[in-house]
């Protein structure tokens, strides 16, 4: 049974500030939704979005078992780990802070063959599902931002809520970027998301160096 007074409000809003300025930066996973909706329609944007909800629990599971073991095991490796990841969040972190405006995301207009909700959905899935640097992104976010003491039924629930979170903010985007005005205006615009998150990648790397 769940203990509600010892769940950490503090962690768990810290983790959906990180997950929020990386899941609101265009990358992959809002191409393809900016795609499925401009091609497909509404339903099949919507399809993909959860597809790409479900992926984060692939990336969550890894990061939960791997962290497990590695603890367990290999000390030392979780060490290497923890300096990869540091490196890594600081280079797309550097690399997100010389985001340019314009010409960020490039969508054909072209109307594409009608497609069934489940292909969407297996799109949106394997297009987040299977990027190694969203593994090591969550592996990251895990370890620094999670606690070691923490109960994994608690790390479940945050992994749950990111999935459920990144579902939902697709949807919110499939919902809204079929308007030619408003997909101009987050184009336009996607570099200051782009920085914002380099900033605080760049935070996370520095504070995953000190404390590994």
């Amino acid at each position: 049974m769940i203990d509600i007074t010892a769940f950490s409000w503090v962690e768990f809003f810290s983790i959906a500030v990180i997950h929020f300025f990386a899941v609101a930066s265009p990358g992959p996973d809002f191409a393809v939704v900016l795609k499925q909706s401009i091609q497909q329609g509404r339903a099949a944007a919507i399809s993909t979005s959860v597809g790409i909800g479900c992926g984060i629990l692939l990336h969550v599971t890894y990061s939960l078992v791997g962290i497990g073991l590695i603890i367990k095991t290999t000390p030392w490796l979780l060490n290497i780990l923890l300096y990869l990841a540091a490196a890594y969040l600081a280079w797309i972190g550097v690399s997100a802070l010389r985001s340019q405006p314009h010409g960020q995301t490039q969508v054909s207009t072209t109307a594409g063959k009608p497609q069934s909700l489940t292909r969407s959905f297996m799109l949106g899935f394997i297009t987040n599902g299977l990027n190694p640097k969203a593994t090591l992104f969550f592996l990251s976010v895990f370890t620094v931002a999670i606690s070691s003491d923490t109960l994994l039924t608690y790390k479940m629930i945050y992994g749950l809520y990111m999935a459920i979170a990144t579902a939902a903010w697709f949807v919110f985007l499939s919902l809204i970027i079929s308007h030619k005005r408003v997909r101009a205006f987050y184009e336009l615009n996607g570099y200051i998301f782009d920085r914002t998150m380099g900033v605080v990648l760049i935070v996370m790397a520095v504070f995953l160096m000190l404390n590994s």
